[in-house]
């Protein structure tokens, strides 16, 4: 059998573009040492020209809207193309807030106490911080994960925010204060956990992707039990959201020391310094190994396929 060529596509349309060209030039250099590796820069919703499922497996390091919300995926499966990551299925799950909370509290993983609306019909200030208090989270329902993620923390800067909201499916939730912790999972097992030390206080978008304006530790110097927890609840979500192959997930701590998920990033950056390299190298994988071990899978999935259509 032929050996693919890995296809990573990056770029996008969505406002995490600068940061997905990041994340394929790394991988794509990364992969270039295991594997014939080309680049695709993607400028619009739609697959990028040269594709040949026969030739290609994709690997994409596209961030946002329809790179994490499955609308890429769908194209990808109709196109006949073997791809590494979750499928359209589970990324579309995962990228919707909502639908991710109600899943893996089904499977015994807790949240924050939250509610969606639509901002059409949205809550009054009274009423919402009566449910959730005045510290209090509110994102948009399908963005990236700091995209549009607005903390407010008095009655004042509740109506200010609700104010603002024009369109869309909006998740609000009470504000867990106390650590943060990310894990990156391989073929659904937990690799090293990093705890984020955002210097403002919060990891929005400007401290996830400004130098300097975040700390990490990686490993988290945590408590043996609290990483056993950590590990187990993030595998418990990861399969109860039919994902595949790779992802991360993200939690808090608070100060009592209950574990509250916040969501589910299928394609997360993918730099050297990001989160998920940091998860890897806390288990001896560099850059490149990890790189090689995100697209195993699929790679073995080209081959099935291959023999399958002799």
């Amino acid at each position: 059998m032929k050996e693919p060529v890995i296809a990573v596509l990056c770029g996008g349309t969505s406002p995490e573009r600068e940061v997905s060209l990041g994340s394929g030039k790394a991988v794509a250099a990364a992969l270039a040492y295991s594997h014939p590796t080309r680049k695709f820069v993607v400028e619009q919703d739609a697959l990028p020209p040269g594709l040949d499922p026969a030739q290609h497996l994709v690997c994409s390091t596209l961030h946002g809207t329809f790179g994490e919300d499955g609308g890429m995926q769908r194209l990808l499966e109709a196109g006949g193309f073997v791809y590494a990551g979750c499928d359209a299925n589970g990324s579309d799950l995962c990228f919707d807030k909502w639908r991710t909370r109600q899943t893996v509290t089904a499977a015994g993983v807790r949240v924050a106490p939250g509610r969606m609306f639509h901002a059409a019909k949205k809550p009054t200030a009274a009423a919402l911080a009566a449910e959730l208090g005045e510290h209090v989270v509110l994102k948009p329902n399908r963005q990236g994960s700091s995209v549009g993620l607005q903390i407010v923390s008095s009655r004042a800067g509740l109506e200010i925010a609700l104010a603002g909201l024009r369109h869309g499916d909006w998740v609000a939730e009470m504000r867990i204060t106390g650590r943060e912790l990310t894990v990156g999972l391989l073929r659904g097992r937990a690799m090293g956990i990093v705890e984020i030390v955002p210097k403002s206080g919060v990891f929005d978008y400007a401290s996830k992707y400004t130098k300097g304006l975040t700390e990490y530790h990686a490993p988290a110097a945590i408590s043996d039990e609290l990483a056993a927890e950590v590990r187990r609840a993030a595998e418990t979500a990861f399969a109860a959201c039919g994902c595949r192959d790779y992802a991360r997930v993200d939690f808090m701590v608070s100060a009592e020391g209950e574990l509250a998920l916040l969501e589910i990033n299928t394609l997360p950056g993918m730099k050297e310094t990001s989160l998920l390299p940091m998860s890897a190298r806390c288990v001896g994988l560099d850059f490149n190994e990890l790189c090689r071990e995100l697209v195993a899978p699929a790679v073995e999935r080209f081959g099935q396929k291959a023999l399958a259509g002799r």
